[in-house]
C-alpha cells in the first residue's frame, strides 16, 4: 500500500511554490484526496487542473489568511468536499519586509495574522475534526530558518515564524493523547515563484538573479521546493512513526557554527 493512500490533506497556499510541490509529492505517494487554498482563484484553478491530471480528487478553496472566520471554516469546507481530513500543512505566509525601526502596527498585523494567528486556528479546527472523527492526524507547519534571528529587514516575519514555532511545540504536547502529531520545518532560502517576486519587488534584483546567488552557496543551489516537499510528506506519513514537536532546520547553514579560522 502506498504511504499516503489513506490521506486526506489540506495545504494552505497550495497553488504554487512549496505548497504545490507538497501536493504533487503527496499524490506521488498515493494520496488522492487534496484540498488546497489560494488567494488567487486563477492560480488555484490551474493547480487543481494539474493535480487532477495527476490522479487526485483535488479542490481549491479561495482563502485570505487574514480572514480568521474563513480560516476557521476551512476544515469543515474541506471535509464537505473530500471527506475526513487527517493531514494539514500550514504553508501559506506573508513575506513582506519590515525592520525593528520601521515596522508599523498595521504592518505587524498584516504579517502576524496570516503567519501565526491563521495557522493556530487552522490547526485548532483540524484537531477538533480529528478528535470528533476519532482518527489520528498529522500537521506540518512550514517555518523558516530565520526563527534563529534572521536579517534586519525581516523583523515581523521573524516574530511570526518564531510564534508559529512555539505554537508547534505547544500543540504537539497538547494533542499527544489524541494521536495528533505536529511538527515544523525551518526552511532556508528557497527558490520559489513567491521568493522571485519578493526579491525583485523588495530588493530590486534583476530577472535571473538566482544564478548568481546559487553560485555562491556551498551546495551550488538554493533550497528546492521538491526537497522540502519530501520532508513534509515523510512527517505527515506513518513512516515518521511517533515523532512530534520537532523543528527541523532545512538549510545549508549550520546555526551557531562559524567559518573555521584555523589556517593550520
Amino acid at each position: 500500500m502506498a504511504v499516503h493512500s489513506n490521506t486526506g490533506a489540506i495545504i494552505t497556499g497550495g497553488s504554487q511554490g512549496l505548497g504545490l510541490a507538497i501536493a504533487r509529492q503527496l499524490i506521488a505517494e498515493g494520496c488522492t484526496l487534496i484540498v488546497i487554498t489560494s488567494r488567487n482563484t486563477k492560480k488555484g484553478a490551474r493547480a487543481v487542473e494539474e493535480l487532477r491530471g495527476l490522479g487526485a480528487d483535488a479542490h481549491c478553496l479561495p482563502l485570505e489568511l487574514s480572514d480568521i472566520p474563513a480560516v476557521q471554516a476551512m476544515v469543515g469546507q474541506a471535509v464537505d468536499l473530500i471527506g475526513p481530513i487527517n493531514a494539514l500543512v500550514n504553508c501559506a505566509a506573508n513575506t513582506d519586509r519590515g525592520s525593528i525601526l520601521d515596522t508599523t502596527p498595521e504592518r505587524w498585523d498584516e504579517i502576524m495574522t496570516p503567519n501565526a494567528k491563521a495557522p493556530f486556528f487552522a490547526l485548532q479546527e483540524f484537531a477538533k475534526h480529528c478528535i470528533d472523527a476519532g482518527h489520528p492526524g498529522a500537521c506540518v507547519n512550514i517555518l523558516s530558518i530565520v526563527v534563529h534571528g534572521g536579517t534586519s529587514f525581516l523583523a515581523p516575519y521573524v516574530a511570526s515564524k518564531a510564534a508559529l514555532a512555539g505554537i508547534t511545540k505547544n500543540a504537539a504536547n497538547a494533542l499527544l493523547n489524541h494521536r495528533i502529531r505536529v511538527n515544523g520545518i525551518n526552511v532556508g532560502w528557497m527558490d520559489t515563484p513567491g521568493e522571485n517576486m519578493r526579491q525583485q519587488v523588495s530588493h530590486d534584483r534583476p530577472s535571473g538573479w538566482q544564478a548568481g546567488v546559487e553560485a555562491s552557496l556551498p551546495f551550488g543551489m538554493m533550497v528546492k521546493p521538491e526537497h522540502v516537499a519530501r520532508q513534509t510528506t515523510f512527517l505527515l506519513g506513518d513512516d515518521s512513526g511517533v515523532v512530534t514537536g520537532s523543528l527541523i532546520d532545512f538549510d545549508q547553514q549550520v546555526v551557531g557554527a562559524y567559518p573555521d579560522t584555523d589556517e593550520h
